[in-house]
């Protein structure tokens, strides 16, 4: 009996019982396995896969939704994977539109590397936007070259503060994204200015590394402050995504220690351009989900 081809295997929602398949479909990429992040998500957001008839994974992607129930402002598609062995047979092409069909009006976004850029382009998504990732242990800055902005770790009675400066700056309600990072994150921290907040941020575990994100700041000061103060309570290397127009704060992160990986181009499908205040959002909490 022949074995079913994986091109006509049904797609199908994945659960956190697919969390082993999804790290092992990234570890036969060569990605690292990333766990925590996969859990993250899947709980977040809905992924979408297409089992190997020999088990485990030949797809995935996860889509995750912003905004009213039912009628989400903006989706995110990242983690988009084909298994090596069944790369370069359109798989992934139709699993991405079928993500795309299941969103039906809704704009779309994704950080696309310069491998799956083609394909995105193909599918109708258009280059809106550019994100560098840095990564690297930081090294703090002089006494007097420290930003003068006051930062502390959040309490549950920033929640609210955050959910509203986040909507505000994001251009759409993330409130079961964001609730969700006191206990993702191993840091939260927010910046203050006469006791309102004008800035957060988060540091969470990656495999080796802490990757800063979300990071939303009234201006490049108040990103800095945030930054030094997460590094100042990690022993591991950092990593983020920064939008290319916040040159200021890529230089000061690279004087700091943190080097280029690489570029992402921010794409965008069903709008011309991301919603909500660019200059006050220097990172997502990860490319995988905006």
């Amino acid at each position: 009996m022949s074995t079913p081809s994986p091109a006509l295997s049904p797609i199908r929602r994945l659960t956190l019982r697919d969390l082993t398949a999804c790290a092992d479909l990234s570890e036969n990429r060569g990605w690292q396995r990333e766990e925590h992040k996969w859990g993250f998500l899947l709980t977040a957001g809905t992924g979408y896969g297409i089992d190997d008839p020999d088990g485990g994974l030949v797809a995935a992607c996860v889509l995750t939704t912003y905004g009213p129930q039912g009628r989400p402002d903006l989706g995110a598609i990242g983690m988009v994977l084909v298994a090596e062995r069944h790369a370069r047979q359109g798989i992934g092409r139709r699993l991405m539109r079928h993500v795309v069909s299941t969103t039906g009006t809704t704009p779309l976004t994704l950080h696309a590397t310069p491998y799956g850029r083609p394909l995105y382009e193909e599918l109708g998504f258009k280059v809106t936007g550019w994100a560098e990732m840095v990564l690297g242990r930081f090294t703090p800055a002089p006494e007097e070259q420290l930003p003068r902005i006051a930062t502390r770790a959040a309490t549950a009675g920033d929640l609210t503060g955050i959910l509203r400066l986040d909507e505000e700056v994001f251009g759409a309600d993330r409130t079961p994204f964001i609730t969700r990072l006191p206990s993702f994150a191993d840091q939260l921290r927010v910046a203050e200015d006469h006791g309102r907040i004008i800035g957060y941020a988060a540091a969470w575990p990656n495999m080796d590394t802490h990757v800063v994100g979300p990071l939303i700041a009234r201006d490049t000061e108040t990103a800095k402050a945030l930054l030094a103060s997460l590094a100042a309570h990690t022993n591991r290397p950092l990593r983020t995504d920064i939008d290319v127009r916040h040159e200021e704060l890529l230089a000061w992160l690279k004087e700091r220690g943190l080097v280029s990986v690489i570029r992402n181009a921010v794409m965008t499908y069903g709008i011309a351009e991301l919603p909500g205040d660019w200059s006050r959002r220097f990172a997502p909490l990860t490319v995988a989900a905006a």
